[in-house]
């Protein structure tokens, strides 16, 4: 059993990666049905918290039934994320994360996300005002530093750790690769062995098959995986990593009627969640992805994109359905 604070999660969990326009609760929700063991809000700003910003308030929202569940924020300044995780713990989440890995410019650019990188003893004070802010556990996705030269990854787990988070993610590239390259999980095993090491240490990325979150399980000893962009579209993915652990036997892939179930979950929920309107709206750069690989599914997709109203997307839903069983 893995245990984060008063959080106990199975032995080796799937986490839900915090995704920008992705991890709402909706999707949560549905990767939470198919095994995901912790999820994670969308990035905050601690920025837009203070403020009042309505994006960013909308984005503390969670749900009973999709714990345990972490808000996740990010800022560069001390006040700021100190007073982001007093208000991010007031919607009583299973702990707050704090996001030093996110690498797009216009954070970054900020002094914030993978940007602290640069000044480990700016991430360690951040981190420190947000463990004193609160008493959720607190933890830490980042990556391995800001370049192939400053690779830091191991000073910055034991700092974070003497400063009191309870977990730490990272993902297996500097900032300056963003998301490309081959993700390298070689420094992530060294801080897992690291016999100062105490807290759970969870890898990410490049989780692309079940086959793989088993090599990397054996091969780097990590207490657990995130997992990001595989589950795009594709909420079963935790629930065939697991089958695979368990058995050592792929899953068949999801046939259309659980593809369309799924869409029809995820679109029922962000219309109940967000208002039927922005809930189509924002669902349709979703569904490219849950009905990939399917012949000649553009033509349905035009209509899907198209619709205005959720019952017609239904019908729609039900007539591909249909046509593919």
């Amino acid at each position: 059993m893995i245990k984060i604070g008063n959080i106990h999660l199975p032995n080796f969990p799937l986490l839900l990666a915090p995704m920008e326009d992705v991890s709402d609760p909706p999707f949560r929700r549905l990767c939470k049905e198919y095994g995901a063991d912790l999820v994670y809000s969308e990035f905050i700003s601690s920025e837009g918290l203070i403020r009042d910003a309505i994006k960013s308030k909308k984005k503390l929202d969670i749900f009973d039934d999709e714990r345990p569940v972490g808000i996740q924020i990010f800022g560069g300044d001390e006040e700021a994320m100190s007073l982001s995780t007093e208000i991010a713990a007031a919607v009583k989440p299973d702990l707050v994360d704090i996001n030093f890995g996110c690498p797009v410019k216009k954070v970054v650019s900020k002094g914030a996300g993978a940007g602290v990188l640069k000044d480990i003893d700016l991430m360690v004070r951040l981190t420190e005002a947000c463990v004193k802010s609160t008493e959720l556990p607190v933890t830490v996705k980042t990556r391995l530093g800001w370049d192939n030269d400053s690779i830091n990854i191991h000073e910055v787990a034991e700092r974070l750790q003497d400063v009191g988070i309870q977990a730490l993610s990272i993902h297996g590239r500097t900032r300056c690769q963003m998301y490309k390259g081959v993700a390298d999980w070689r420094p992530i095993a060294e801080v897992k062995n690291n016999p100062r090491i105490h807290i759970p240490i969870f890898g990410n990325g490049d989780i692309d098959s079940p086959q793989k979150a088993v090599e990397f399980k054996n091969r780097y000893g990590v207490d657990g995986i995130m997992i990001g962009r595989a589950s795009i579209g594709n909420p079963w993915f935790f629930k065939e990593v697991k089958h695979y652990i368990a058995t050592g036997e792929l899953l068949n892939p999801p046939d259309i009627t659980e593809r369309v179930n799924a869409v029809k979950k995820h679109l029922i929920r962000s219309c109940e969640w967000k208002g039927e309107r922005v809930g189509i709206l924002e669902m349709r750069r979703h569904y490219a992805n849950y009905f990939k690989g399917l012949e000649n599914f553009k033509a349905f997709r035009a209509r899907l994109v198209s619709s205005l109203e959720k019952e017609e997307i239904l019908e729609i839903l039900n007539e591909l359905e249909t046509i593919y069983i």
